[in-house]
């Protein structure tokens, strides 16, 4: 069971890495593991995400506002079909689409077998190798708003499916794909954000009926980690997008290819069990 020690240190490390392209998931599978704490589990990891996501809700709260009313207002006035709030709404709908039936055909899998340290430490290599690749070659000069097309929505959705994965990570695979369609690193970034909306809503959601049953965690320490993972997380989606805007990912891609190779020796050495 998660203690309120656990889910401080958890609600820290979600709110700090969910916007970095590190992959939340996989250091709260990692920080639990070398703290000699049990798995928190997917539940867990999937509620606690609804803090970082209302810091997402509250930081673009005038774009996300526009969206949602121009693209409702759309379905009645033609005029308003062409709008690029009302564009960005169907495309945040295409785009939750795979993750959206992934992630119900693969539930199991996401409980289970993809949470093997592993399958986290090699992910977090070998898509750190892509981010590089990605933003090396990125020519850096495409817009959310001039050229964001369904083909391209779709593209961002199967990448974001990937963070099914621990180790993926949401921000990263979505950046990542966003960098490979030659999109500006804001703009890559601030369409993640929006395109996990839905799904983290959906998912920690369906998940909260897991809550406080059986072997899932307690409520109250669910909560303290939500609301921690919340006040981090707004400090830390305004500090990524500033950051970005003038650095390039080689700082993330480092430190995901060292984690990636000590999380690997320390399963392969017996430090660390590889299923919790």
């Amino acid at each position: 069971m998660i203690g309120w020690l656990e889910a401080v240190v958890l609600g820290l490390v979600q709110g700090l890495t969910e916007f970095l392209p590190i992959s939340s998931s996989a250091h709260i599978r990692v920080v639990s593991a070398f703290a000699g704490w049990q798995d928190p589990g997917a539940a867990f990891t999937a509620v606690i995400q609804l803090g970082t996501e209302t810091a997402v809700l509250i930081y673009f709260r005038k774009e996300i506002w526009e969206i949602i009313s121009t693209w409702t207002r759309s379905l009645f006035n033609k005029d308003l079909r062409g709008h690029w709030a009302a564009r960005m709404g169907w495309y945040v709908i295409v785009g939750t689409l795979p993750i959206a039936i992934l992630g119900l055909l693969l539930k199991d899998q996401i409980e289970t077998v993809f949470r093997d340290l592993r399958l986290v430490g090699t992910t977090l290599i070998v898509f750190a190798l892509i981010l590089w690749f990605a933003d090396r070659t990125a020519r850096n000069k495409l817009t959310l708003e001039k050229h964001l097309s369904f083909p391209h929505a779709i593209v961002y959705g199967f990448a974001q499916a990937l963070a099914l994965i621990p180790g993926v990570s949401r921000s990263g695979g979505t950046v990542t794909a966003g960098l490979l369609l030659d999109y500006r690193r804001e703009d890559a970034a601030k369409y993640s954000f929006l395109l996990a909306i839905p799904a983290v809503l959906a998912s920690g959601a369906l998940e909260l009926t897991e809550i406080g049953e059986g072997q899932a965690p307690a409520w109250g320490p669910t909560i303290l980690a939500t609301v921690i993972s919340f006040i981090v997380g707004y400090a830390a989606v305004a500090w990524f997008l500033r950051y970005i805007s003038t650095h390039r990912f080689t700082g993330f891609v480092i430190y995901r290819i060292i984690l990636g190779f000590f999380v690997i020796l320390a399963v392969t050495a017996g430090w660390i069990p590889a299923q919790g």
